[in-house]
C-alpha cells in the first residue's frame, strides 16, 4: 500500500486525470497555506487535473476563483461561500450575490455551525488547535465573539431564513453541502433542500469526528440522492481512520461517492497530491480502476456542474 506521504503511484496519477478537487483551502486566507491558488491551477494544469472548488471559512471566493481562472485558462477554479457570521449566517443576500459572481457550492455553517462550538468552548490556553479554532480564539481575546448560527429551530425544523437559503440555491441550480452541521441537523437540512428543489447535495466529511455518521445514516443520505464526500485529510491526520472511510464507501458505493482533499494546511501533503494519494489507498483496498474513476473524476465532474 503505498504511504500517505509518499509520492502518489504513475497509476492514481492517470486515473485521476480530469478531476476536479471540490474541497481546498489555499492562500489568500486568513491563516497560512500550503500554496496559493495561482500557483495550485499551474500544478492542477500540469498534472492534468481539471480544476477546484476555493473554500474560505470567512468570505465568498467567486471573485477569486474568476481571477484564477484569468490568469490560468486551462483550469476552471470554482468559488463558493460558507455560511458562517463573517457573511452574516444564514443571508440569502450573500448567497444570492456569491451566485452571480459564479460560485457553485454553499456550504452551511461550518466553523460557525453550533455543532462546533465545543471545539472554541473546550480548547486550553496553548493547545494544540485546528487553524480555525486559534483564530477564533484569537477573537475572543479581542472580545469579539461571533455568535452560532442556528440552522434548525428548537421543534427541530428549519428557521426560515435557512429556507430563504435554500431557495436561492435551488433558483441558481448551486450545490448544497451540509458543512459541520450535526446528524440531525444534516437530515433536516438534507429534507428541506429536496423538497426546495435542489438537484445537488453533498454531505460534507460524514466521518469527520464532528458529524459522525453511521453507515446506515449515510446509507439512507445516499438513498435520498445526496453524494457522501471522503476527504483525504481526516483519514490522514488521524482524525478518522482509512478503514473506516472505506468501509463506509463500500456501504453507500462508489456511484454515491465524491472525493476531495480538504487540503492546503502546511504540514499536510501537497493539494495536487491528495486525489492520487486516495486513489492509491483505495486500490489498496480492493477498489476497481473503474470505481475509483466514478468517485475521483465523474463525481467530482458532476459537483462543477460538468
Amino acid at each position: 500500500m503505498a504511504d500517505a506521504n509518499s509520492q502518489p503511484s504513475d497509476r492514481a496519477r492517470e486515473l485521476v486525470r480530469g478531476a476536479y478537487d471540490t474541497h481546498v483551502h489555499i492562500a489568500p486566507d486568513l491563516v497560512r497555506r500550503r500554496i496559493t491558488d495561482i500557483q495550485l491551477a499551474r500544478r492542477f494544469q500540469e498534472l492534468g487535473l481539471a480544476g477546484f472548488i476555493l473554500k474560505s471559512h470567512y468570505q465568498s471566493t467567486a471573485a477569486r476563483a474568476a481571477v484564477v481562472r484569468e490568469a490560468v485558462p486551462g483550469v476552471h477554479a470554482l468559488g463558493a461561500i460558507a455560511l458562517n457570521r463573517a457573511v452574516g449566517g444564514l443571508n440569502s443576500v450573500a448567497v444570492e450575490i456569491a451566485a452571480r459572481e459564479g460560485a457553485r457550492t454553499v456550504w452551511f455553517p461550518t466553523v460557525s455551525s453550533k455543532n462546533e462550538q465545543h471545539e472554541v468552548l473546550a480548547a486550553e490556553p496553548g493547545a494544540n488547535v485546528p487553524v480555525w479554532v486559534e483564530l477564533e480564539l484569537q477573537l475572543r481575546e479581542q472580545g469579539i465573539r461571533p455568535e452560532p448560527v442556528a440552522v434548525v429551530s428548537e421543534n427541530g425544523g428549519l428557521l426560515p431564513e435557512a429556507r430563504e437559503v435554500l431557495s436561492a440555491i435551488a433558483r441558481h441550480d448551486m450545490v448544497l453541502a451540509t458543512g459541520h452541521l450535526s446528524r440531525d441537523e444534516i437530515f433536516v437540512l438534507v429534507d428541506g433542500g429536496l423538497a426546495a428543489g435542489i438537484r445537488h447535495v453533498v454531505i460534507t466529511h460524514p466521518d469527520f469526528p464532528s458529524q459522525d455518521l453511521s453507515i446506515e445514516d449515510q446509507r439512507e443520505l445516499a438513498a435520498r440522492g445526496a453524494l457522501l464526500e471522503r476527504c483525504f485529510t481526516p483519514p490522514h491526520t488521524g482524525k478518522t481512520s482509512w478503514e473506516r472511510v472505506i468501509e463506509a464507501t463500500r456501504a453507500v458505493g462508489a456511484e454515491h461517492t465524491v472525493w476531495s482533499t480538504d487540503l492546503g494546511q502546511v504540514f499536510n501533503p501537497p493539494v495536487e497530491d491528495g486525489l492520487p494519494l486516495m486513489a492509491d489507498r483505495f486500490l489498496a483496498a480492493g477498489f476497481s480502476d473503474e470505481e475509483v474513476r466514478v468517485m475521483a473524476v465523474d463525481n467530482t465532474r458532476r459537483v462543477a456542474g460538468k
